[in-house]
Order: structure tokens, then C-alpha cells, then sequence
């Protein structure tokens, strides 16, 4: 079941470093919001906040609230496991297990979970989530193959699928297309369409037209210099955003002024 995210006064440091400052916003369900922004504003790094990927890095801190479902990601009772079992994540260059078959870079995160699943399940659970991510037909006869010998767009739907197997509520996405080719973009962006029906979906991208295309809602983070921290300066549909936007600064960034 997709799930909305609210976000208070979120602080995210490196170290002593404040990277991102006061981001207030609320992700609805079933949507896809846009992270759009200069590079280096703090767009992936409020990215990986959001299921604890953060922390992962020595130093790495966050203050303020993610809630999800009524559920505070970061209280002390939450557990960093199973929030990123909640919210899943496909990353910028497609990263599949190079050394497992495709059939096994599914299901991999399940056996992670230690979910125990007899083997008609369990194909049956990789074959629904490689049809999910639009690669079933495509490898549906070379599924003891290694997955690195896809093509980079299908090596990324392949870690897609890997993402969605173990049914998060969330999907965030970094930068999934960048390594790719405009039609492997394309397939992404026709299946992020797809997946909306059934995840919330938070994609980071450098790519206006992309943003434009497939997300209901943008927000455009910005900084006033280097060494400050990321803002989210303005979060609204992203029709308006790219329209009307409420902030010159948003204006400036879409319309190829800065940045």
C-alpha cells in the first residue's frame, strides 16, 4: 500500500557540516514527485534520508522528522532494516549483483529479509516483479544467466524489480536514467508511470523534460553558495512549477539562467 510521507524540519549533516537545511514538505501517495536543483544542493542526500541510507555514512546525522503512516522513521523504536524494507531504492548506474543470476538479483532482497518461501512462491514472486519492472519477456528464458550481462536499461529495470519484490511502500529513485540511452530512458519513464498505481514514488533528476513528463509534484532545491546548505525552495505541481513557479529562483533554474 503506498504511503504518504511528511517531512518537519529536516537538518542533514556530514559531520559537522549541515548539507541540507529546514525541508518541510509533505509526499502524497501514489504520486511522483520530482527532486530537481543544481548539483550539489542536497537533492540525493534528502534522497537517502528518507529510508536511512544516510546514516550509513560515517558521521552522517540527521534532525527533524520523516514520518510515515503516522510512523516517525527516525524514533527510537524504528528499526534502519525495516525502514528500508518499507522504502525501497533504485540507484543512479544500475547495480546489479554481478556475480548472481538474474533470477537471484530478485529475490535477493527477500532471502535478505529472511523470508522463508517455497520455490513456486518464490518464482512466482520474481516472475511478478520482473513483469512489473517490463523485463519478463525479455529475460524470461536465461534467468540462471548473470544479470550483468544485460544492457544497462535492462540491468536497471532488473534492479527495479529487485527494489519491488519485497513490496515497499516507497520507491526512491536516484538519478535512474542518467547512465542510459533515450530509449532505455523512455522504458523507465513508461514504467515509473506504471508503478504509481501501486508506490510512492520520489525520483531525483537532472533532466527537466523528464521532471515535466512523469511527476505530478517538483521540488526545487537550491543554495546560496558553496559551503551553505541545500534548501528546498519551492515544492508545488510540477505544472505550476514549470508554468508559474511561485519563486524567481525556481524561473531562473528551469528557464536555463543558473545552474
Amino acid at each position: 500500500m503506498a504511503k504518504r510521507i511528511e517531512v518537519s524540519d529536516l537538518d542533514i549533516y556530514y559531520g559537522n557540516f549541515l548539507a541540507v537545511q529546514g525541508v518541510n514538505v509533505s509526499v502524497e501517495p501514489r504520486t511522483i514527485t520530482a527532486l530537481i536543483g543544481p548539483s550539489g544542493c542536497g537533492k540525493s542526500t534528502f534522497l537517502r534520508a528518507l529510508n536511512r541510507m544516510h546514516e550509513v555514512i560515517p558521521g552522517a546525522r540527521v534532525e527533524g522528522k520523516v514520518v510515515m503512516d503516522g510512523q516517525d522513521l527516525y524514533g527510537a523504536d524504528s528499526d534502519p532494516v525495516s525502514v528500508r524494507r518499507q522504502v525501497g531504492m533504485v540507484f543512479q548506474r544500475p547495480n546489479p549483483f554481478p556475480t548472481m543470476s538474474i533470477y537471484d538479483n530478485v529475490a535477493a532482497g527477500l532471502r535478505l529479509n529472511s523470508r522463508k518461501m517455497s520455490k513456486s512462491d518464490m518464482d512466482d514472486l520474481v516472475e511478478r516483479s520482473l513483469r512489473g519492472a517490463n523485463l519478463w519477456e525479455e529475460v524470461k528464458d536465461r534467468l540462471d544467466r548473470p544479470g550483468s550481462g544485460l544492457s544497462g536499461g535492462q540491468q536497471q529495470r532488473l534492479c527495479i524489480a529487485r527494489a519491488i519484490a519485497v513490496e515497499p511502500d516507497v520507491l526512491l529513485m536516484d538519478e535512474p536514467c542518467s547512465a542510459l540511452d533515450p530509449i532505455s530512458t523512455l522504458a523507465i519513464e513508461d514504467l515509473m508511470n506504471e508503478l504509481r498505481e501501486r508506490f510512492t514514488i520520489v525520483i531525483v533528476t537532472h533532466n527537466m523534460q523528464q521532471a515535466a513528463r512523469v511527476s505530478e509534484f517538483t521540488g526545487f532545491f537550491n543554495l546560496n553558495g558553496v559551503g551553505q546548505p541545500g534548501r528546498m525552495i519551492e515544492y508545488n505541481p510540477t505544472e505550476k512549477i514549470f508554468s508559474n513557479p511561485d519563486e524567481k529562483a525556481t524561473e531562473d533554474y528551469i528557464s536555463g539562467r543558473f545552474g
